[in-house]
């Protein structure tokens, strides 16, 4: 994810970040990350099969909803048990009360529906998701500029 107060960009690794040691400036890092909580820690009903380093996907919120970001290098832990049923259990009941559930791989996005993924594919930042819905069901999703 992009850290503003270190000018790191989303997609690249921070470089305070040491593989299997961790952050390198932890006890001074910016407000940004220490302000930070996945929501696997944030909720008890998330067992140690969701640890980001075991499932390989971080689960975050947005103002839209929650946003399922994966690991690069295992593009398709998402879709594993007992994640791929979570995600789409997550996306039917947010159907019903206007969340929306999306899977970000890199810069690749998938709008994940209760019936079915709309793979939107990489998105810009001066872009936004369009869901088309018959009543409350998303049956599609177009990529649009932003206003």
């Amino acid at each position: 994810m992009e850290i503003e107060q270190l000018a790191k960009p989303a997609q690249e690794w921070c470089p305070h970040c040491a593989p299997r040691q961790g952050c390198t400036i932890y006890q001074s890092r910016p407000a940004e990350c220490v302000d930070f909580s996945c929501l696997w820690l944030l909720n008890d009903r998330l067992d140690e099969r969701w640890k980001p380093s075991k499932a390989k996907i971080v689960l975050t919120t947005s103002e839209d909803g929650i946003e399922v970001r994966c690991d690069p290098s295992m593009p398709d832990a998402w879709r594993r048990a007992p994640y791929e049923a979570q995600i789409r259990e997550w996306a039917r009941a947010g159907e019903a009360n206007d969340v929306t559930v999306i899977v970000i791989i890199s810069r690749r996005v998938i709008l994940v529906g209760a019936d079915q993924n709309f793979d939107l594919g990489e998105l810009g930042a001066d872009e936004r998701i369009v869901r088309e819905l018959e009543g409350t069901r998303v049956t599609g999703a177009r990529v649009v500029k932003a206003d």
